[in-house]
């Protein structure tokens, strides 16, 4: 794999915690972003702890050679109206545009339950599409959010597949990526939201190739997500349990994964998201040591 061509970030979910704050509360913003140009990364996407004030984060990044390559944005158009949407996303790609980033990544949240710690992950709670007339209605908003990503700011918007989200299962990507134009909307392929949702990611790598514009690398240990079947827990204590981990910790084969990404000449970011409590998992040494299993992988 080409390293001019594909660049290796890290998010911040690895040291505190979007959903769960008090989940590497201690960890600061400086040691955070310290810690992932020590760990060997070049970019990193947008976390909790992260400056409000955009001149002064793009100073702190630039300061220690960190470029933004993606923002999680929610959407609702399921549930609220398309001007909403687009108004958020036009706020999110205008900041991105401000530093650099070329991705956006969209997570349809209507009826998530991915937030909702006392709802089990697997008890079937999770939000179904149950008519075309809906998606068609997700699908046109996801057209009309990307041509604006693309034509107003030059950001390619990439759909975040997400456990315990209306767009969980090969299945509903299919259904999604058939209803949506490629030349708005891409797919942010993530190997652990696939394997956890019982899909084989090489499968999905396989077949959604030509879509994929953003690639979230996570780890899967097999015996935890065995825990959270099982004992009927919600995603956040999943998390809290350790379900994710970095590539080359768990139980995902990343190297048909990397060789499909090769053969199709991506080019774009992957990006190592693996949220565990830092408490338990030292920031610091697991970024490194998905690093380096990255790049013996790979050829860097």
């Amino acid at each position: 794999m080409n390293s001019n061509k594909v660049k290796l970030g890290i998010a911040p979910i690895n040291w505190t915690n979007d959903d769960m704050p008090e989940l590497g509360a201690e960890c600061s913003f400086e040691q955070c972003i310290q810690e992932m140009v020590e760990a060997g990364y070049s970019g990193c996407e947008v976390g909790t702890k992260y400056p409000a004030d955009r001149v002064l984060l793009k100073e702190a990044l630039d300061r220690v050679g960190l470029t933004i390559c993606n923002q999680w944005l929610s959407t609702f158009f399921l549930s609220k109206p398309v001007e909403y949407n687009i108004r958020m996303l036009r706020e999110q790609c205008d900041f991105l545009r401000y530093m650099g980033a070329g991705i956006i990544g969209v997570s349809e949240q209507t009826g998530s339950i991915q937030g909702k710690i006392n709802v089990p992950l697997f008890s079937g709670e999770k939000p179904v599409i149950r008519y075309d007339t809906d998606w068609k209605k997700l699908c046109a908003g996801l057209n009309e959010a990307g041509k604006v990503a693309a034509e107003d700011y030059g950001i390619k918007l990439c759909f975040h597949h997400h456990l315990g989200t209306v767009v969980e299962s090969c299945q509903e990507v299919n259904r999604l990526l058939e209803g949506t134009d490629a030349s708005y909307v891409s797919l942010l392929y993530d190997t652990g939201h696939f394997y956890a949702a019982k899909e084989d990611p090489y499968t999905a790598i396989d077949r959604y190739c030509s879509r994929v514009g953003h690639v979230h690398l996570k780890d899967v240990r097999q015996s935890v997500l065995n825990t959270v079947n099982d004992e009927k827990l919600s995603f956040l204590d999943g998390v809290k349990c350790g379900l994710f981990t970095v590539p080359g910790d768990g139980s995902i084969e990343f190297e048909p994964i990397f060789e499909r990404l090769e053969e199709s000449e991506y080019t774009g970011w992957m990006v190592v998201e693996a949220e565990q409590d830092p408490a338990k998992a030292n920031p610091l040494k697991y970024a490194k040591m998905g690093h380096e299993y990255i790049c013996s992988a790979v050829n860097f």
